[in-house]
């Protein structure tokens, strides 16, 4: 067994387990599609063959929350849909991660109005944000590796394991 700082056995074992466990979770997306507007076209085309998302372990979209731990929010949430997006994320699976894909779910895109949530952080909390209307597959493409740099580099939790 290795010793770590101050002689407590076991603490550079943890950060190979991070470590390890970081990596493993970066290829094994398991995301949920929650598409509502005009952005579902562009996110279908990022699966397509030509952008190929499976090379970055994301190909497989689940159609249940409680199997996803990657939540796509695609287009424009109303007021009246966000309870709804807030259940899907209360029942997803921990750890989880949230990408807000395009500028309405951002920041309300061109609809400023009361109707609009203006951003999806106000309802759940954001890991990455693809800018865009709709946003370029080469742009999901590199939020995608910013959300894996992400995800390796988190400190897992016990209760996470």
């Amino acid at each position: 067994m290795e010793v770590g700082p101050e002689g407590i056995p076991g603490v550079a074992m943890t950060s190979k387990l991070d470590a390890i466990l970081g990596w493993g979770r970066k290829y094994s997306l398991f995301l949920y599609p929650f598409v509502t507007a005009c952005c579902g076209m562009e996110y279908m085309s990022v699966a397509c063959a030509h952008y190929d998302i499976d090379r970055f372990g994301a190909g497989l979209p689940r159609f249940s929350p409680r199997q996803s731990d990657l939540l796509f929010v695609v287009g424009t949430v109303s007021h009246k849909i966000a309870p709804v997006l807030h259940r899907v994320w209360e029942q997803m699976a921990e750890p989880k991660w949230v990408v807000a894909f395009g500028a309405c779910a951002s920041a309300g895109g061109p609809y400023h109005n009361y109707a609009t949530v203006q951003g999806i952080d106000t309802i759940i909390p954001v890991d990455i944000y693809i800018p865009g209307c709709p946003p370029r597959p080469e742009t999901v493409l590199d939020g995608i590796i910013k959300l894996q740099q992400k995800i390796q580099t988190r400190k897992i939790e016990l209760k996470d394991v």
